[in-house]
């Protein structure tokens, strides 16, 4: 190798060594907007320019408060009201360690629901009441029992989540201590606080819309999210809450929901980290002057759903803790769904392909690895690596139209598209990740502290 060549590429090597430290120093001492000595919080740069124009949607009331639950000077709580005649479909984490909210929330949409009455839902941040014990359940129960009793409700028919610090006992009095407050803010316009109040390391509130034409007048969806880290497929790790004025049944809600949860929520990872507390209901209100959903209208109203939850699912990915880039790993050619799952996510979830993602290195041999350690069939002479539209690798080795310079050039992009064809059969998955930086780093380091 010539000196001069060597030098250049220490000397870009030293370069991007001192940014990452820069960055990591900024946000470990840079100071908290009240004062205090926690770091202040950057908006994500792949964040949208502004929170979207969210459709009212009839049947549904929305308040959010401070409680003082880990944060002050923000809201950290919110209570959704729900008409009567909605139906409710839900999807949850699988975790063993799974918070009793999740439990209470899952033995309730179990039972047959009587949708003569009314619903709610009532969320926290900053405490995940997760492996807390019996405390944690008796904590669910006092939360639950105060919104059913002010909103004169079947307590089978109020739902909780909480997201924050895991084993901490949550502090309900707090909570039932602001149900008042709560109820009397209830307004069918208010659903972007409710978004703000969920928000944990998020660094921009979540919401997505879409409308459709049915029988008799316009159907429309809106949807919240939560979520920054411990991002990870198992209905990913985050706080979801979709809403309609559709008529539709519970077991048809439940089955179109869950038809969609694999190539959105589950389809994305920041970290790899599973969390306790994956929640997504969807509520359907019934309240539109449309026609109950059937027919063409159903197939316009699934492609508006599962749309609402791409978007919603990728602006989490956009929030990742630290997050630079946007990547989207395309893996086609496979021997079966199972494998190109694995291929997508070992490159998605690889700390290796994400730093160098974040040092805006093509290092596509860091693709290759995860490919080979992910336990999918391959064949090395079959695969083919682009990034973006440049062709990278192909017939067993590097392509020889392939230049460094111009995967490099691409790799400064703010979105970018890894696409892997294992050439095998047809199979084929497509998840989102984003890069791993120093911020991360600093952001879990001093999660509790």
């Amino acid at each position: 190798m010539a000196k001069g060549s060597a030098k250049a590429k220490v000397a870009k090597l030293k370069k991007k060594v001192a940014r990452l430290k820069a960055e990591l120093g900024a946000v470990a001492t840079a100071p908290a907007a009240d004062g205090g000595a926690k770091p202040a919080k950057a908006v994500s740069p792949l964040a949208p320019a502004s929170f979207p124009a969210l459709p009212v949607i009839a049947g549904a009331e929305f308040a959010s408060v401070g409680a003082g639950i880990k944060y002050q000077g923000r809201k950290d709580v919110m209570l959704i009201r729900l008409a009567p005649g909605t139906t409710i479909a839900g999807a949850f984490t699988r975790s063993s360690t799974r918070s009793a909210c999740v439990r209470d929330d899952q033995a309730k949409l179990a039972i047959r629901q009587d949708t003569g009455v009314g619903a709610a839902i009532i969320v926290n941040s900053g405490n995940s009441n997760a492996f807390t014990g019996k405390a944690g359940d008796k904590a669910v129960q006092d939360v639950t029992r105060a919104v059913a009793r002010a909103l004169d409700l079947p307590e089978a028919r109020v739902f909780s989540s909480s997201t924050g610090v895991i084993g901490e006992p949550l502090p309900a009095e707090r909570i039932t201590a602001v149900v008042p407050d709560l109820v009397a803010g209830l307004s069918e316009g208010a659903i972007k606080g409710a978004a703000q109040a969920i928000m944990t390391t998020d660094t921009f509130p979540k919401g997505a819309s879409a409308v459709v034409e049915g029988v008799g007048g316009p159907i429309h969806i809106a949807g919240i999210a939560k979520g920054s880290g411990m991002i990870a497929p198992d209905m990913a790790t985050m706080l979801v809450y979709l809403f309609t004025d559709a008529t539709i049944p519970a077991p048809r809600l439940q089955k179109m929901l869950s038809r969609y949860v694999d190539e959105s929520f589950n389809s994305i990872t920041v970290d790899s980290d599973t969390s306790t507390s994956d929640t997504l209901l969807l509520c359907a209100t019934g309240r539109s002057a449309a026609e109950p959903v059937t027919g063409d209208v159903a197939k316009a109203f699934e492609a508006a759903l599962r749309a609402v939850m791409l978007d919603l699912a990728r602006q989490v990915v956009r929030d990742g803790e630290g997050a630079t880039k946007l990547v989207e790993v395309r893996v086609t050619g496979a021997a079966s769904d199972e494998d190109a799952a694995k291929v997508a996510f070992a490159i998605a979830n690889s700390p290796l392909v994400k730093t160098a993602v974040a040092g805006e290195d093509p290092n596509w041999g860091r693709i290759v690895a995860a490919i080979g350690k992910s336990g999918a069939e391959a064949d090395r002479d079959r695969l083919t690596i682009r990034f973006g539209d440049i062709l990278v690798a192909e017939k067993g080795w590097r392509a020889p139209s392939y230049r460094e310079e111009d995967g490099a050039a691409y790799m400064k992009e703010p979105e970018l598209v890894i696409a892997v064809d294992m050439g095998l059969r047809d199979a084929k998955r497509t998840v989102w990740t984003c890069d791993l930086t120093a911020r991360y780093v600093a952001i879990n380091a001093d999660y509790r502290s």
